[in-house]
Parts: structure tokens; C-alpha cells; sequence
């Protein structure tokens, strides 16, 4: 068998650790329960300090690159498992990423290990979490509008603000507020956002 210029890089001893590389080991933490320490990722990585900073930015930066990535495929799986049109094809959809987000181990280790870093990352402007949920769901709203599904009561952008706001309020309750957590009402809090009208 030919060997491919990938091949020779990956068995080669010289190969050098990259930006891409580093994400995926902290990635792999992350999934693992494991608090991500950029001294440890620097020298799992065998590269100082200073390298690592220029590769992924602060902890916090590189925390909400990894939240994102696993966010991203989580919401866009419950858009195509979700049945029906309008409010409510996405406040199913929205309510089932919310279930998955909560039922997931690894991010429920992470916002009991670091509650207050958790909260700046994933539901402030300081992060880019929470504006990369609104835009996906902005997105969707967008589709259902053009497809003649949903005529909403407030701008898409705004809407798609409040939704991920009503997804934050239910998925971080005991965090925010020490209330438990009954993230099922997200989907109905939505549904009525969106003027869905229950049978």
C-alpha cells in the first residue's frame, strides 16, 4: 500500500502539536469530566504556555469553542428528529436539545465543578455560546418563515434571543435562582412564546 503524506506526518516522531490538536485533547477532557488546566493542556502538548494562549485564546475562549461543538450537533440532531411545522416543530426541537444538554454528564460536571465560569461562558455576551444559539435558532425561525409555517409575533432576531434565554432560564434554574430544574417546561414556554396553541 502507498503511504499518503498524512500517513508519513502521523508516524512521524517529529510531528508537531497544532491548535487543532490542542482542542482535541481538551475536548476529550472536557467529555472525560475533566477540569481543563492550560498548564496541564501546555505540557500534554509539550509547548509552553505562551504558544497555547496564542493557539486558543484564554481558558474561557477555549471552553466555549468546546461547549459550542458539542452544542452544535446536539441542536441540529434535534431539529431532524423533531416531527411537525412552525411553533410547534421548533419548540419541540428546542425542548428536546434543552433535555439532551441536561441529561449530559459531562456538562452537568462541568457547571457543578465551575458554577460562576459556566454561567459567564455560556450565557453572557462575554462568551460566544449564547450568540451562536441564537443564531442557530434564528436560522430555524427563518426556515419556517419562509416555508409559510409561522408568522411571529416579535422579529426573528429578538425571538431567537428570548428562546435561548428561556433555554438558559430552565437548563442553569438551580444555578441562577436555586430552584430545581424542570427543564420539560422550556418546550412549553416556547410553545406559548410562539402562540402555539395547545389541543
Amino acid at each position: 500500500m502507498a503511504e499518503t503524506p498524512l500517513g508519513r506526518m502521523l508516524a512521524s516522531p517529529e510531528r508537531r502539536p497544532d491548535p487543532l490538536e490542542a482542542f482535541r485533547i481538551a475536548r476529550r477532557w472536557f467529555i472525560e469530566g475533566r477540569r481543563i488546566e492550560m498548564r496541564e493542556l501546555a505540557t500534554e502538548l509539550n509547548v509552553n504556555r505562551a504558544t497555547l494562549f496564542r493557539w486558543v485564546g484564554g481558558r474561557d475562549e477555549l471552553l466555549a469553542e468546546i461547549v459550542w461543538s458539542l452544542a452544535e450537533p446536539t441542536l441540529t440532531a434535534s431539529i431532524e428528529a423533531s416531527p411537525g411545522h412552525g411553533a410547534e416543530h421548533i419548540s419541540r426541537a428546542v425542548g428536546h436539545f434543552a433535555r439532551v444538554i441536561d441529561q449530559a454528564g459531562f456538562f452537568q460536571e462541568f457547571l457543578r465543578r465551575e458554577p460562576e465560569r459556566a454561567l459567564r461562558i455560556l450565557t453572557t455576551r462575554a462568551g460566544t455560546v449564547q450568540s451562536r444559539l441564537a443564531g442557530a435558532i434564528e436560522s430555524l425561525l427563518n426556515d419556517e418563515i419562509a416555508a409559510g409555517h409561522l408568522d411571529p409575533p416579535l422579529p426573528p432576531r429578538d425571538l431567537a434571543f428570548l428562546i435561548a434565554r428561556i433555554v438558559e432560564s430552565f437548563l442553569y434554574a438551580d444555578i441562577i435562582t436555586s430552584e430545581p430544574l424542570e427543564v420539560d417546561k422550556a418546550e412549553q414556554a416556547i410553545a406559548a412564546l410562539l402562540g402555539q396553541r395547545r389541543a
